[in-house]
């Protein structure tokens, strides 16, 4: 189904990369370094609402120094990906999802939020025209949907004018490992979100408070950080950018509830569907480090895996802590977590059935 409530004025590239340039990024892509030839824009204002929607060639912003966003970090993103199936079809995975959730975002963070259909139009337009972008086999092009302030005034209050843009890069795996499993690093001395904070809107300032511990969790020699609660540090939230999964001897799915310090992550609701749609019990519940601890030494927990757009699904092989290093299992991905990551992968590259109508096929 294709989008055309919305008018973009088209800009071409005047200097697009070739087709053998195109062809040696896509070879290596590695995530977030390469970006095609084009940008889609689109601002607001009181007066205006929503108008001035383009696809243009990527280049810089001319900001002003004062703009709101530099000072007061009203600034959200999604991030989503186009997939190139093996008929050649291009497809994305439930944008409707993503266009949801950067409204709710944008309420949070008190920005004009961005229409569902203006969202979907707006991808899918930077999607068309930046088509042999979509790698084949099993790369594929993340979108990075995002919008900021641009008022310039320097008022505490929220923009009168916002800019929307959508931007895409072609990628690879998010791991340097690729599927193998990872290792993480269990913070107790940073969180990430506390309650009525922003924890449950994807806006930039969440990222910015987890990277001091990511880096510490890099310095342990761990792949990402894990997050504990703000208030008694004890139960288990989400990864510096996924959330997280624990699966039990008795195959039982445990994963910590959205108590708006953690992102509603769409993959992570993803897995729950396709979870219980395969017969599994899910549990939305609290679960403590302490226990998470406790599991493995019994071997009670059997796998855990993170989850998020960026990664897919990731095994996780080992925590790491202030107090020591457990394996959990046989410290390799197993199972379960194949299983969902093959059905996962399998509907949004159109290899099995979307009975879930989660698919956005672009003609």
């Amino acid at each position: 189904m294709t989008t055309t409530a919305w008018q973009f004025t088209q800009e071409v590239h005047p200097s697009p990369a070739t087709s053998a340039e195109v062809v040696n990024l896509l070879a290596n892509p590695g995530f977030g370094r390469v970006f095609t030839d084009h940008m889609v824009t689109v601002r607001w204002n009181e007066a205006q609402g929503w108008h001035d929607a383009k696809v243009e060639s990527r280049k810089p912003f001319l900001l002003d120094p004062a703009c709101a966003a530099l000072h007061y970090a009203q600034q959200i993103f999604e991030g989503m990906k186009a997939y190139r199936s093996a008929s050649g079809e291009l497809l994305m995975f439930r944008p409707t999802a993503n266009a949801r959730r950067f409204q709710q975002s944008a309420k949070r963070m008190a920005m004009a939020p961005v229409p569902e259909d203006l969202f979907v139009a707006s991808v899918e337009a930077l999607v068309k025209i930046d088509s042999h972008w979509v790698p084949e086999g099993e790369g594929s092009l993340y979108l990075r949907p995002f919008m900021f302030a641009s008022e310039a005034f320097l008022g505490v209050r929220p923009s009168l004018e916002y800019v929307f843009c959508v931007i895409a890069s072609p990628v690879g795996p998010y791991f340097k490992n690729g599927d193998s499993a990872v290792t993480v690093w269990v913070s107790d001395e940073y969180t990430r979100a506390a309650p009525g904070g922003t924890g449950a809107a994807k806006c930039g300032g969440n990222y910015a408070a987890s990277l001091l511990a990511q880096a510490q969790a890099t310095a342990n020699g761990c792949d990402q950080v894990v997050f504990l609660d703000a208030v008694e540090k004890r139960w288990v939230e989400e990864l510096g950018g996924m959330n997280i999964f624990f699966c039990m001897a008795d195959g039982t799915l445990v994963t910590p509830p959205l108590s708006g310090t953690i992102l509603p992550g769409i993959t992570r609701e993803s897995v729950i569907l396709l979870a219980r749609r395969e017969g599994m019990t899910v549990e939305e519940r609290p679960y403590s480090f302490e226990q998470w601890c406790a599991d493995v030494a019994s071997g009670q927990l059997r796998e855990v895996f993170a989850c998020g757009t960026a990664a897919v699904i990731a095994g996780i092989g080992r925590i790491r802590h202030t107090g020591g290093e457990l394996v959990i299992g046989d410290g390799t991905v197993g199972p379960v977590t194949t299983r969902i990551r093959d059905l996962l992968t399998g509907i949004q590259r159109g290899r099995l059935a979307d009975t879930e109508s989660w698919v956005h096929h672009l003609s």
